[in-house]
């Protein structure tokens, strides 16, 4: 799962913020320790919130954390120095991921500059440039990010907008590695896009970087220009991917390895970028402060969540210190020269002092060994050495098995912590059995008068994680639900197919979930004309309740059950067109549920799939409650009998003709 945005993303977010300029900042809050928020006044359009998270983000959120009570300084700092002033110019660094945004104020012009990349900053400059306050003080091999400092860019890569072929040449000619690390590690092109640009150019990534000819480099060149098209053009199409339900990415451009993937689309790519980091950062915030009002988190259930975070923190532990092991073996001749080079200078009486600045001058003199020494640590020992794939810190007065083997004992140790901790967890689970009643039995499969709910009238659905979705039957059914039921929570959904039944998530105050939404997409596109139709996939789109309006303007007509949708529209493309129909049991007995597959299977005892096919609905009916009887469980049969007949099953089914899906 994606967890901060590449140099791609942050120019697709920096173009779209350009309508920015000339805003009035009114005032900045700091949320966490990496987090601040900045909250604009654009004259035309009306107020934005940019959330800044260092090392992470940088986009428009209609999801802000609460505002802290206390600020910390360096919010106050920016209130000091720039609150009242107005934005005039928002740029990217040299495709890196750096955002500055210049802000004048009374004449006098401060710079709030975004570092992006991990170990990332935010920081205020003064009209020089001079490091006014920084949101953390910092000091690296290369820079130093304190107060008082001239600030220093970091050591910047080439960037794939400008690659020539006599450039790329160049970069090949001078790479050992194959051609898709060298564009990835040389460029700030990141891994992914290199692949793709590879892809588009029709070049195996492993090649070796040397071995290509001038005509291949003039095909990567143009595959570099075609990926990048449409960034330079503007003609995004911002998306999240989902893979089984879950986002895994997101996304300015549509990109071919995940062209199997299931998406959902957006108007901008701040939007896309706000639903794919805030959602999760306002459910934690949400979370949070339920947790705080709670009256008193029992004792076995405290132990026990912190026995969990423990196991997590040494399963990380330990796969972080068995990659560093790993990785000082693959590189053993680089570490090997470092450990030398370094232990001699220290026989021949250098200082620690000395060889910084041996080494300094030698990074600025292009020495390669040298540029891999990220810092030093006298007290250690210690040389921090960047690979290819993790930093490590290499004892000099040791071997580099004796280094890797240290890494090694870590990881164990963190093991056989993670097994104490099991173990632990196992003897707080017991003692919880002890206190707590037993758990209530699995419903029983009796069969009982079942009191319909108020929405039960409607097509409707409750979608994995919880959310209720309904639908219109007809255009009668289309206007009440609009009418009555739509809260200013909720997320309309529409299919783009004539006949398509009004479809709304009832979200209740929570945030809905990019599962939620593709669930929902797949059910407005299911229950539509686009199965009729026999197709096997369709669009939808959704906007919020705001957006929708029964008011025409002058000269147009409403239908009945029809809407006007105002503003921009989040589309769902793609979808495929199928449902499912399953038997559950809970506490209000047992009885039939239908939509989407994903939700159904999660709540349902038994379920079947269909599809378009070349079945009546009744015929269709017949044969799920056959299937249901041959596959039921001989205590549960009798209850499907009694409470799931093919005349209950049948208004669960898509409007058309359908098929099992055996």
């Amino acid at each position: 799962m994606k967890e901060e945005m590449s140099s791609v993303d942050v120019y697709a977010a920096v173009r779209e913020l350009q309508f920015l300029v000339d805003a009035k900042v009114e005032k900045a809050y700091q949320h966490t320790a990496d987090e601040i928020r900045i909250r604009l006044q654009e004259f035309k359009t009306g107020k934005y919130d940019l959330v800044i998270e260092a090392g992470k983000r940088l986009h428009l959120t209609r999801h802000p954390r609460e505002s802290p009570k206390l600020p910390p300084s360096f919010p106050m700092m920016l209130r000091k120095h720039i609150m009242g002033g107005r934005i005039t110019r928002i740029a990217q660094h040299n495709f890196d991921r750096i955002v500055e945004i210049e802000v004048a104020r009374a004449g006098v012009k401060s710079t709030l500059v975004a570092e992006l990349f991990a170990q990332g900053n935010v920081i205020l400059l003064d009209g020089e440039r001079r490091i006014m306050m920084p949101l953390r003080s910092m000091k690296m091999k290369d820079r130093d990010v304190v107060r008082g400092e001239q600030y220093e860019y970091p050591p910047a890569q080439l960037s794939p907008m400008d690659m020539t072929v006599d450039s790329l040449k160049k970069l090949f000619e001078a790479s050992d590695r194959d051609v898709v690390r060298t564009l990835a590690t040389e460029t700030s092109v990141g891994g992914m896009y290199a692949e793709e640009a590879l892809a588009i150019a029709g070049i195996d990534k492993g090649r070796p970087a040397k071995s290509l000819v001038d005509s291949e480099i003039q095909l990567i060149a143009n595959g570099l220009s075609e990926l990048f098209r449409p960034l330079k053009e503007g003609n995004l199409k911002p998306n999240i991917v989902l893979e089984d339900g879950k986002e895994i990415d997101v996304l300015p451009i549509e990109l071919s390895r995940y062209s199997s993937h299931q998406k959902v689309y957006f108007e901008s790519f701040n939007q896309a970028l706000d639903e794919y980091f805030s959602r999760h950062v306002a459910a934690e915030a949400k979370a949070e402060v339920v947790e705080r009002k709670a009256e008193k988190l029992g004792v076995y259930e405290r132990r026990l969540r912190q026995q969990e975070e423990a196991i997590a923190k040494f399963e990380r532990e330990e796969a972080e210190n068995v990659r560093k092991g790993e990785a000082i073996y693959a590189e053993y001749n680089t570490i090997s020269e470092v450990i030398g080079v370094i232990r001699g200078a220290r026989e021949r009486g250098y200082s620690w002092d000395d060889i910084r600045k041996i080494l300094r001058d030698a990074r600025k003199a292009g020495n390669k060994a040298a540029s891999l020494i990220q810092s030093v640590d006298p007290a250690a020992n210690t040389v921090n050495v960047k690979l290819s794939s993790v930093s490590v810190n290499v004892n000099i007065d040791l071997t580099v098995p004796q280094n890797a083997q240290a890494y090694y004992d870590k990881a164990k140790k963190a093991r056989l912590k993670k097994e104490g901790a099991l173990k632990a967890i196992e003897e707080t689970k017991k003692a919880m059995a002890k206190e707590t009643p037993a758990p209530p039995r699995e419903p029983s499969a009796k069969a009982h008068p079942r009191k319909p709910r108020w929405y039960e009238k409607y097509r409707w659905f409750y979608t994995s994680d919880g959310f209720l979705v309904i639908g219109g039957r007809d255009a009668d059914q289309n206007e009440e639900l609009v009418k009555k039921y739509m809260e200013k929570s909720d997320v309309f959904f529409h299919a783009q197919a004539f006949g398509a039944p009004i479809t709304i998530v009832k979200a209740g105050g929570r945030d809905v979930t990019p599962a939620a939404l593709a669930e929902a997409a797949q059910f407005a596109v299911s229950y539509s004309s686009v199965w009729k139709s026999g197709q096997y996939s369709g669009d939808c789109f959704w906007v919020r309740p705001e957006q929708v309006s029964k008011t025409p303007e002058h000269g147009e007509y409403v239908a009945k059950g029809a809407f006007i949708i105002r503003g921009d529209r989040n589309y769902v493309k793609n979808v495929e067109v199928r449902a499912a129909v399953g038997i559950r049991f809970d506490e209000t007995g047992c009885y039939v549920i239908g939509g989407p597959v994903a939700a159904v299977k999660a709540r349902a005892r038994y379920s079947v799939e269909v599809e378009p096919g070349e079945f009546s609905q009744g015929d269709v009916a017949k044969k799920i409650y056959r299937y249901f009887l041959e596959h039921a469980r001989e205590e549960d049969a009798k209850a499907i009998r009694q409470a799931a007949s093919p005349d209950r099953i049948a208004p669960f089914l898509p409007p058309g003709e359908s098929r099992m899906v055996q």
